[in-house]
Order: C-alpha cells, then sequence, then structure tokens
C-alpha cells in the first residue's frame, strides 16, 4: 500500500526533540547546575542549623564557660549595668588576714585580690588555675563601665567546673570578685569578674547567682581604668558594646607568700 503524502511528509522533519545531540547536552548542562544549586542550598541550610548557632551564641544562653570551652568568651553575668562609687566593705567575718592574695599583672597596671576562706572549692579553684600558669596571657574580654570587668577564659578543654558556693554574705559588692557562669547551676569554670558597681544592690538576683571568693585589695585605680577603655560591638552578645577595641592583657597571675 503507498504511504500517505502526510506521512511522508512527517517522516521528513527531523525529531528535534528527541535525538539532536544540542539538545541533550544543554540538558545535560541543566542537570547538572540543577545539582550544584540544590547541594549548595542544603551546604546553606546545613551551616546554619548546626553552624551559624555555635558561632555566635545567644546572649540569653551566656554559654562559656563550662567544662569543655571553646574559644568563645563567657558572656556572664547578665544585668543591665548600673554605676555606682561604693567601694568594697565587706563584713570582716568575710576574709580572713591569711586569706591567700593573688597578683594580676596586666597591661594596664597591677591588681591585687584576696581570696575568701569560707569558698574554699571557689578559692582553691582560682588558686590551682594560678598555680597551674593558665591564666597567663588571657585578656579581659568583656568590659562595661559602671558594672564590671571580666577575663579568665582559659582555651582548653580539661577545664573542670567548680560548685556553686553563695552561702551566706554573698554579695557583689564594688570591688569584689566574682565567678562567672552559664546561667546554670554549678557551671563555673575559669572566667570571673570584677564588680565595678554595688550590683547586688541593684539586682537582686545577682548574689544569688555568682559566688563571691574575693575581693580587691590593691590597684582598684587599674580596675576602673580597665572598666572605662574604649569598646565596640561585641563578638559574643549581639547588641552589646563591651569588646576593648584594643586587647587588656592578663600578663601574669602569681601567689603571693
Amino acid at each position: 500500500m503507498p504511504r500517505s503524502r502526510r506521512f511522508r511528509k512527517n517522516q521528513d522533519k527531523p525529531e528535534w526533540g528527541k535525538n539532536n545531540p544540542q539538545t541533550k547536552e544543554k540538558n545535560r548542562k541543566m542537570l547538572i547546575a540543577i545539582g550544584i544549586i540544590a547541594v549548595a542550598a542544603v551546604a546553606i541550610s546545613l551551616f546554619f542549623v548546626f553552624g551559624y548557632g555555635s558561632l555566635f551564641p545567644s546572649p540569653a544562653v551566656s554559654p562559656s564557660p563550662s567544662a569543655t570551652p571553646t574559644a568563645t568568651p563567657s558572656p556572664t553575668p547578665s544585668s543591665t549595668p548600673q554605676p555606682s562609687a561604693t567601694p568594697a566593705n565587706s563584713p570582716a567575718a568575710e576574709y580572713s588576714a591569711n586569706g591567700t592574695r593573688i597578683l594580676l599583672e596586666t597591661s594596664m597596671g597591677n591588681i591585687t585580690i584576696q581570696l575568701r576562706d569560707d569558698k574554699p572549692k571557689t578559692s582553691a579553684n582560682f588558686l590551682n588555675l594560678t598555680s597551674l600558669g593558665l591564666y597567663d596571657d588571657t585578656i579581659f574580654h568583656r568590659v562595661i563601665a559602671g558594672f564590671m570587668i571580666q577575663g579568665g577564659v582559659i582555651q582548653r578543654n580539661d577545664i573542670s567546673n567548680v560548685a556553686d558556693e553563695i552561702g551566706n554574705d554573698n554579695r557583689n559588692l564594688n570591688g569584689t570578685i566574682a565567678m562567672a557562669n552559664t546561667g546554670a547551676a554549678n557551671s563555673a569554670s575559669s572566667s570571673f569578674f570584677i564588680n565595678v558597681a554595688d550590683n547586688g544592690a541593684t539586682n537582686p538576683s545577682f548574689d544569688s547567682s555568682y559566688t563571691v571568693f574575693g575581693k580587691v585589695i590593691g590597684g582598684m585605680d587599674v580596675v576602673m581604668n580597665i572598666s572605662r577603655v574604649p569598646v565596640g560591638n561585641s563578638p559574643y552578645i549581639q547588641g552589646e558594646v563591651s569588646a576593648p577595641l584594643q586587647d587588656i592583657k592578663l600578663i601574669k597571675a602569681i601567689v603571693l607568700p
């Protein structure tokens, strides 16, 4: 039977959509591009889910230091700064005349602190870290005038937590030194802060949150000068201006005889 003219006409047309080499190459390139875009989208999603939060911890969490501190310094204590000019004037019973004294040599001058005998675990922890030289060459990473100066983050994975020792007479007065923590119980480790205001008086929860284990007995002028250095935006707490524009170094901590 002779083929129809219409059939012959259709037979003469090339099948571009099916067998044309150029079409196949375009389709192959398109599939590759789609695959690359999909892989990139998954990678970006995983970064934001697992990576972004670890790089910039939430201010409310106050993440470090813990039993396994990271490179992120502790953003605690958290409180609205309240200026005060009242000097440290704690009851004499809080401090023994034989309480261990420690010299903090900083890039802005020397600070001498005396540890409390009635906070044995916290004082022993601070004394041990000092004796091992682990506070040497650290920085004061968080400074807020009228509030506190904070430092003592140690970049090691074997720094243990120390139990809270709130007890009685735990008052964060101007010139006292206390342990920072993550906001959870018994989470203090190495980071400490020196109050430059009566923070316990302006924030009732302060004294029940941070163990006060000593006070400044020399160099309070150095502490105040550190608290007033120029600062910029903190890389650790969103919206807080507390990072010194130049490193304030704790050059060496020395146990005095």
